[in-house]
């Protein structure tokens, strides 16, 4: 056999036993006559001693070992003399007896340690050999932790485990599809899918009653930091059941999870996203840290400023938030915060800035508003000694996305934010349809697929904005990691929603006909929900972004750095499928 034990497991219990050993040389160290090699696998790192006055054709062997060398040792189990309790096998070495190089290795292009010296594109070329280090091994044993979790929870409540195809029809919704053409049809295509949604739903009507999968999903979208190409979800639906039974079931699951991965008792509040976006402007605010936006335009003071008084006149808000402690704010650093919500993704015009420290009063709007009508507006944000709030005027929207976009900046840049703390809350009664306001069109938010909450159908052809879906994220610090909905499931229902969405009968059969055939043999009321895997398991494992918690992951151009892909393929593998390119790339 290789091995009698792994690389980890071994301590004072072990003493005195003669064992066996593979894995990778993470290091050598030459002290006198005695070399000691530090051998690694997956486990962890166990010490071996190799001594010249016990053996010296074994000393002298080891000698010719490089890093990342594959070998075999055999030895006795002792107790060290100088220990290293910050790792489980910090306490015995191995004295070695027997020694075999299994395979040698080239220097690898960058040191397999945690503290590496290896780019991340460098890392990503040589994956396999990046996943060797510790830190990111304990990331793919995290993931697989998680799996087990995940499985274990949903078995024990009948959930059945079932595979959706992959290769399925496109319905381009949302963001693109991945399209994957058919030789056997010239000119016709699959798509990858960007979720099992309609599938699951057909499961429901299959009777299968309770359903999850994790499964892989595509979408062909730009790329950033917390996106892939091909991702991981949990997905799940559930028959004859309410919202409340929902959110209830992946509670538990959510709680489960942090017991049994990260040994944390959570707890898992309610918000409706009315309630966020007026708060924080934000549907995924994070809650480790409190600063809220107010809105002051009921109680401002009487002046003569036009941009206050404008934005009102025009149906607009002033809203402000207070940046505790930051009173000292230089010139420079206020202009930079001003700078930041005139871009264009948040389009305010400017901020008005209030501080208050041992000199009293200072405001960039001085001449408007004298020192008592300033305390007066500073009360109203919680203004203390040492504080700065900003405030906004424009329409609502852009005033309560600037601002929400601000105080999350303001937390990250001034160490706001608790990371000890867990933020983990449901966001409910989304809107089924919002206005554009630079439109003044009303449109769908979410798949057409939502159910409404019951006392608000009668509104949907006279007053949609006054509809509530019965809709709900789940937002872990700051971040959406569920998202998911009661479904409609009588047809006419359904051809309602369509009709609002303005689908011809035409459009409406060819993208989703044969689910609405199925829906005509008895749909009962279902719900369900996806978790965003990748992106939870960063928050839990730790990592910049979801790519140190993906096996082998795309880069952040969507190239695949170790195989290089995608790449040009033969021209007579496009004439089997019919496919002509417009470029000579």
């Amino acid at each position: 056999m290789f091995r009698t034990n792994t690389c980890g497991e071994l301590n004072l219990k072990n003493q005195g036993q003669t064992v066996t050993l593979s894995g990778w040389v993470q290091n050598l160290r030459e002290f006198g006559k005695l070399t000691f090699l530090d051998l690694r696998d997956r486990y962890g790192i166990t010490q071996v001693v190799f001594n010249a006055e016990e053996n010296q054709a074994l000393y002298e062997k080891a000698h010719k070992l490089g890093r990342e060398f594959v070998v075999q040792v055999t030895g006795l189990v002792k107790e060290r003399e100088n220990k290293n309790l910050n790792i489980p096998t910090g306490e015995i070495e191995i004295i070695a007896s027997e020694f075999s190089i299994l395979n040698s290795s080239e220097i690898p292009p960058f040191t397999i340690i945690d503290d590496t010296d290896g780019s991340e594109e460098l890392r990503l070329k040589y994956r396999y050999l990046d996943l060797r280090r510790p830190e990111m091994s304990k990331k793919l044993i995290g993931r697989a932790k998680l799996f087990t979790i995940f499985r274990k929870y949903l078995d024990a409540r009948d959930f059945l485990e079932i595979e959706t195809p992959v290769l399925i029809k496109s319905t381009p919704e949302g963001a693109r599809d991945f399209l994957v053409p058919s030789r056997i049809q010239p000119g016709a295509f699959y798509a990858l899918p960007q979720s099992p949604q309609i599938l699951k739903q057909l499961l429901m009507v299959s009777g299968a009653d309770r359903y999850y999968q994790i499964v892989k999903c595509f979408r062909d979208e730009d790329f950033r930091g917390d996106r892939q190409p091909e991702f991981t979800q949990l997905d799940c639906e559930m028959s004859f059941v309410s919202q409340e039974d929902v959110l209830t079931t992946f509670e538990g699951l959510v709680k489960t999870v942090y017991r049994e991965m990260l040994n944390k008792e959570v707890s898992i509040d309610r918000i409706t996203y009315a309630e966020c976006i007026k708060n924080y402007g934000s549907d995924k605010p994070d809650l480790r840290f409190d600063c809220k936006i107010i809105d002051v335009q009921d109680f401002l003071p009487s002046s003569e400023f036009v941009v206050f008084n404008q934005a009102i006149e025009n149906g607009g808000i002033v809203s402000g938030i207070n940046a505790k402690g930051c009173a000292a704010f230089t010139r420079k650093q206020i202009d930079a915060v001003i700078d930041y919500v005139k871009e264009p993704n948040r389009k305010l015009n400017g901020l008005v800035w209030i501080k208050l420290d041992d000199n009293g009063y200072k405001s960039s709007v001085d001449k408007f508003y004298n020192a008592e009508q300033l305390a007066a507006l500073g009360s109203l944000l919680a203004m203390e000694k040492g504080d700065i709030v900003f405030l906004a005027a424009d329409k609502e929207s852009r005033v309560r996305k600037a601002l929400g976009d601000l105080r999350l900046k303001l937390a990250k840049e001034n160490g706001w934010i608790d990371e000890t703390k867990w933020s983990i809350f449901w966001v409910i009664d989304f809107p089924l349809f919002e206005k554009d306001e630079e439109t003044g069109e009303t449109h769908f938010v979410h798949h057409p697929f939502c159910m409404p909450h019951t006392e608000d159908i009668q509104f949907l052809e006279t007053e949609p904005l006054k509809v509530r879906g019965q809709l709900y994220d789940l937002v872990i610090n700051g971040n959406e990691i569920l998202s998911g909905s009661i479904r409609i499931h009588q047809k006419d229902l359904q051809d309602r929603i369509f009709k609002i969405l303005g689908l011809s009968e035409e459009e409406k059969m060819d993208k989703f006909g044969f689910m609405l055939e199925a829906f005509k043999y008895g749909a009962p009321p279902h719900g369900g929900c996806a978790f965003g895997v990748d992106r939870w398991l960063m928050l839990m494992l730790g990592g910049d972004t979801i790519r140190d918690v993906i096996p082998f992951p795309k880069s952040s151009n969507g190239k695949d750095m170790m195989m290089d892909a995608p790449t040009g393929v033969d021209i007579s593998q496009l004439e089997e499928l019919a496919i002509k390119l417009t470029t000579n790339k």
